[in-house]
Parts: C-alpha cells; structure tokens; sequence
C-alpha cells in the first residue's frame, strides 16, 4: 500500500484524480471490501476495483468526480444481464465509493504514508454522502489530521475511547457515528514483513515473488555468500547471523509471517524452537512429513505441546504437487496469502 499512497500523493502534487474503494461488498465479487483504485486526469489508472464492466464504468465516472470535485457513490448488482456482457457473473453487490483527491488531502496522505513508513497504526475514518463528505486520520498515538470539522473528530475520538477494541480491526469496515452520519473506516498499519530463514535456491524464489504482493521481505542466513544483495536484491532487509541466535535479531510481532527453508534439519529445528512460542501470524517449515515428525518428537520431549506445533504449517505450502524451487515459492507464497486474507474476513 505504500506504493499505491506514494502515485495518490504524487497525483495531488501535480495533477487532478480520484480514488475508488469498495465501501461495500455481499456476496461474491471480484474484489473485497477496501479494494482501491486510483485513477487519474489521462485515463491511466493503479490497483483495480475488480475489471470488467463494474472497472469500466468506475473510471467512466470518476472524470466527472474530477470535473466537479464532489464524491460519488455507485451501486453494481453483478447478476443476471448487467455481469454477463461483462464475462464477471459474480452473483453479488457492490458499491463504490468515487472521491476527487482535493488538495486539502494532501497532509492526511503524507502523514498516512509517514506512519505506513514508520510502522505505526492509525485509522482512516471517511464520512460518506450524502452527510457533509470529508475524511480524518486517526492515529493511535498522534494528533488527528483531515477535514472533517473538530466537532466531528472529538465524537470519533470519543467513540474510539469508548471501544478501544476497534484498533484491533484488521480489515475495513462501516459504522455510524449517529442517525444520518455514516463513516468507512480503512486500519492503517504497515505490510507484513515475510523473515525468510536460509538463502537457498527456494529462498531466492519466494523473495521476489512475496515482494510482489505486498510482503515486506527480511533474508537470515548464517553464511554471507548466501545472504547478500546480489542473491537477493528485492528484500527490504538481509541479516547474517548464527540460526542459534536470530531471535535476538528478528522483531516477530502479529503481523510477521516465519519462513524455515534453511539447509538442514538441526537448522530448521534450531529456529522453530526460538518462534514456535511467538505471536507470528504464519509459521512454515519445509521439508518431508519424516522430518517433521522427527523435529516434533524431539520438541514434545523439550516442553512444547501438541497445539503449540499445530500451528506449523509443514510440509510448508498449499499441496499443488510442486517440485522445483520456483513451484514451491508458488505454493509456500499463496498459503501465505491464504492466511493473510483469512485474518481480513
């Protein structure tokens, strides 16, 4: 998502555009609630709000967004005769929310992309039309910044400290503030950060491919000719360090996904002793059932319980039949996802 606030800010800088979100979603459709897209002046666009016709008549009517400066809200019924000229037969309902980036938003996207870079967590509150249209940024720790009046942000606040509970919301969401004030509400937080344990040949294929989509990548070796940049030139970050001691380096917090592809059991066995207690979102391990069953024994024996190793995800990926390092990047990859979006639902 930094990337996507990255074009938002740039298109306010130097340009006229409009960003759509899915405000609303039942049934099945090709994206999900908080799906985004910005389109500008010319007609290009980044991210999408699910193709087809619904996409086509989304950048159709942001032009008159921009044109007038006021927001939108378009209703889809993807069924029947609307979906089938568009090859998306969904079955569902979606709205759309278009808004014209004003200039007024550009401090609510610095900071919303200060806080992404500085791992911080904050939330995106939109009031939607037909009330008064504008849009605050709530962080966590910090003061609010948008241009919705003070009134309405001390009613947020204090709402939010009514339900501290809502900061823990992974996935965005609506609610009303009160009779005829509706709000979206978008959480703000940092990527995931994917730590890849061992600089392999799998290792070196499910870098670029977790860096695709949205993965903040941190390679761990113990030997530098395998972890280094020229191996692995898209990780954010890339740590030498004895597999005895990486826990002493890697900050695994909720949002962090463990990757154990090291070369050899005493390795894989050595790290997943050090995390198998921390609060990862995802751990996997590769390898054959064999070898598992042997790490397990040997950890049964040491303390750990039988649903402390349930957690593990080994063999590590969805069971596609993958063979080569790259099949397998594909399967260890898209179980990744799996779980990620299983957390937003």
């Amino acid at each position: 998502m930094k990337q996507f606030y990255k074009e938002v800010i740039r298109t306010i800088e130097g340009d006229t555009g409009a960003i759509a979100t899915i405000i609303f979603q039942s049934g099945s459709s090709p994206r999900g609630l908080g799906a985004q897209m910005l389109i500008r002046a010319d007609g290009s666009a980044v991210g999408s709000v699910g193709g087809g016709r619904l996409e086509a008549e989304v950048m159709e009517a942001a032009q008159e967004v921009m044109e007038k400066g006021h927001p939108k809200r378009l209703e889809f019924h993807l069924t029947g005769q609307e979906v089938a000229d568009s090859d998306m037969i969904c079955g569902g309902e979606v709205e759309v929310l278009l808004e014209p980036l004003a200039p007024q938003f550009l401090d609510l996207f610095k900071g919303l992309l200060e806080l992404l870079e500085r791992d911080k967590r904050a939330l995106l509150f939109t009031q939607l039309p037909p009330a008064p249209w504008g849009k605050v940024l709530l962080p966590e720790r910090g003061s609010p910044v948008g241009t919705l009046p003070k009134e309405r942000v001390e009613e947020i606040q204090a709402l939010m400290e009514k339900h501290p509970e809502l900061w823990q919301q992974q996935r965005p969401f609506s609610m009303s503030l009160k009779p005829g004030v509706h709000l979206f509400v978008e959480p703000i937080s940092s990527e995931p950060t994917l730590y890849l344990f061992g600089g392999g040949h799998v290792a070196q294929q499910i870098a670029p491919l977790a860096k695709m989509v949205g993965f903040r990548v941190v390679v761990l070796d113990d030997r530098p000719d395998y972890a280094n940049r020229d191996r692995f030139p898209v990780a954010d970050d890339i740590v030498v360090e004895d597999f005895a001691r990486v826990a002493e380096r890697v900050p695994v917090e909720e949002n962090s996904y463990l990757v154990i592809v090291t070369r050899g059991h005493m390795h894989d066995y050595t790290v997943l002793k050090q995390f198998l207690r921390s609060p990862a979102r995802y751990i996997g391990m590769i390898g054959s059932r064999r070898k598992r069953d042997a790490i397990y024994r040997r950890l049964l024996e040491e303390g750990f319980s039988e649903e402390e190793l349930a957690r593990v995800h080994a063999p590590i990926g969805l069971d596609i039949g993958a063979e080569t390092p790259e099949e397998i990047a594909v399967s260890v990859v898209a179980e990744m996802i799996k779980v990620r979006r299983s957390s937003h639902r």
